[in-house]
């Protein structure tokens, strides 16, 4: 079994509310060596036996048009990972 992550981040140029809010708390906690929090999304999308390229196929069409909302967010990775 194997496993087609898909990760989805806000894009760039947009506000991340929650990201910036956990920014604050951990500079709250004292954490100054961080500079900046971005929160995204990850998928897991787990195939019985080996990924082929028509499952990533799949994987790109369905993160592009069903787990992504384009106007605000870009797919940044998608990869495959055994499943132990």
């Amino acid at each position: 079994m194997s496993t087609i992550i898909i990760e989805v981040m806000p894009k760039r140029e947009l506000l991340d509310p929650a990201g910036k809010a956990v920014h604050r708390a951990l500079q709250r906690d004292g954490h100054d060596e961080i500079g900046d929090v971005r929160i995204g999304k990850r998928f897991e999308l787990r195939i019985d036996g080996e990924v082929t390229e028509a499952h990533l196929a799949t994987a790109r069409t369905i993160a592009d048009e069903l787990l992504s909302n384009g106007v605000i967010e870009d797919v940044v990775d998608i990869r495959v990972e055994a499943t132990p």
